[in-house]
């Protein structure tokens, strides 16, 4: 029998994970939509993650801009653009949620360990719990202009630097014996900690110069759970060794996130871990109908209103390397080479190596189809992420997507905010439960009993 085999499945009671993705910075959200709530707003931020927990949620997941996205040195307008400071966010929303995990994207190139380490700890202890950081780097120099030392770190480099950052992170999480204030029940101790049982952490590294006693102890689940989003050799590696859930966009082709996650649980086996110490949640959107045609009228019409005239433009732009405003997005492709392109990331903005062999690519399925500019970016201008369907037949499909171990469960980003998770909590929800691939309620309180991670982490520190 193969993996795949619908009579052989290695994986029967296996449970979908969900998470929701408040990107804050994008063109997939329909900003433009009479439905469509504040980026920036607390409101929409409460709505979202209380919908969340309302649908059993592992976590509620933010984005992270420290500057505007920029292209050949401008602002890129067209994005949704907001993103509060996340620690701040989500420390808010610990106040208005119970158990939904609170996740933080931050990123290593731009901070410093001891202040770091300390903001998500109290946050992991405000929420009792439910904290996680997605451990992520910075690959562009307009970034890099906010802050004293400029510039951009190499690829290798910014792994370099982020498991060093980790390593400091985690003993500094580790400073406080779990049982250190323990004495202070007692009004005749002599002290309010018990003697030696809070530890300086000095970390001497390539990158950092780390010497500090931490201020806070433990949380509950002993450290915020960490996520990771790499898809190179040397991400996929980082999370091998270092990471709890790792983020993918191998989530839409079963055969592709099969593929992934047996590639990650080989890199988990070099690294000494078991193969089954590791979450993997893919990226994804999810948009539903009554009907089969009914979900993919919605998916079209979602598509079209994502890559408006003007984006579409832009993202042609970017594949030419050519400025193409000037270009009617609804005439054909634009009949000059690509010009080469930076691919250093020093221009914060994606790019492929190969622009002639994607443009030789779209021009040969525009001619085909008979499609302008614009609907050649809305087939072609992104690699397939989403799911579509019947919420009965979505749940089938996610069933044998986690049986069969090709993923833990799903990042989702909605396409609207603050409902965009509305369809998916009322109706895919359920028809998930009845195949009994979720969760019928919360069995924990923290972040790390949601995911069915290992238990908490032993205290790694002398003290």
């Amino acid at each position: 029998m193969t993996r795949t085999d619908p009579t052989d499945v290695p994986r029967p009671d296996a449970q979908l994970h969900f998470g929701v993705f408040f990107q804050g910075v994008n063109y997939w959200t329909i900003w433009s939509d009479p439905a469509s709530g504040s980026q920036i707003s607390p409101e929409s931020y409460r709505r979202v993650a209380q919908t969340a927990e309302r649908g059993l949620f592992d976590a509620f997941f933010l984005g992270e801009g420290l500057r505007l996205r920029e292209v050949g040195g401008r602002i890129h307008d067209l994005d949704v653009a907001g993103r509060p400071d996340a620690i701040t966010q989500l420390s808010a929303l610990a106040a208005v949620t119970d158990r939904i995990g609170l996740v933080s994207t931050t990123n290593t190139t731009f901070n410093e360990p001891a202040d770091l380490a300390r903001r998500l700890a109290g946050l992991d202890l405000l929420s009792d719990g439910r904290a996680g950081w997605n451990v992520v780097t910075t690959d562009n120099a307009w970034t890099g202009e906010n802050f004293r030392r400029g510039g951009y770190l190499d690829h290798a480099d910014r792994y370099r630097r982020a498991e060093q950052f980790l390593t400091a992170a985690r003993a500094i999480w580790d400073g406080w014996h779990d049982n250190a204030v323990a004495v202070a029940a007692s009004a005749d101790a002599p002290s309010w900690a018990q003697p030696g049982a809070i530890s300086p952490v000095r970390v001497r590294s390539e990158q950092f110069t780390v010497d500090v006693t931490p201020t806070l102890p433990r949380s509950r689940q002993g450290h915020p759970v960490i996520f990771q989003a790499g898809d190179s050799g040397e991400g996929r590696d980082f999370a091998a060794r270092n990471a709890d859930v790792i983020f993918s966009a191998h989530g839409a082709d079963f055969d592709d996130a099969l593929a992934f996650a047996d590639d990650i649980r080989a890199r988990l086996r070099t690294a000494g871990r078991p193969e089954d110490d590791l979450r993997i949640l893919p990226g994804t959107s999810i948009i539903i109908g009554a009907t089969a045609a009914e979900a993919e009228e919605k998916a079209a019409w979602v598509r079209r209103e994502q890559v408006t005239p003007a984006t579409a433009l832009a993202q042609a732009g970017l594949l030419w390397n050519l400025d193409l405003s000037d270009h009617d997005p609804d005439g054909p492709l634009p009949k000059d080479d690509p010009r080469p392109q930076d691919t250093s990331g020093a221009f914060g903005a994606a790019r492929t190596a190969d622009s002639q062999a994607v443009v030789r690519q779209w021009r040969e399925a525009a001619d085909a189809n008979g499609w302008s500019l614009r609907e050649t970016v809305i087939h072609l201008g992104q690699r397939a992420r989403g799911h579509v369907g019947t919420p009965q037949a979505l749940a089938d499909k996610f069933a044998r997507f986690v049986r069969h171990g090709a993923l833990d469960g799903f990042n989702i980003s909605p396409y609207l905010v603050p409902h965009g998770l509305d369809d998916i909590v009322d109706l895919l929800v359920p028809a998930l439960q009845e195949r009994g691939v979720y969760r019928t309620a919360y069995t924990g309180t923290t972040l790390r009993e949601h995911l069915g991670l290992r238990p908490r982490p032993t205290n790694r520190s002398g003290a």
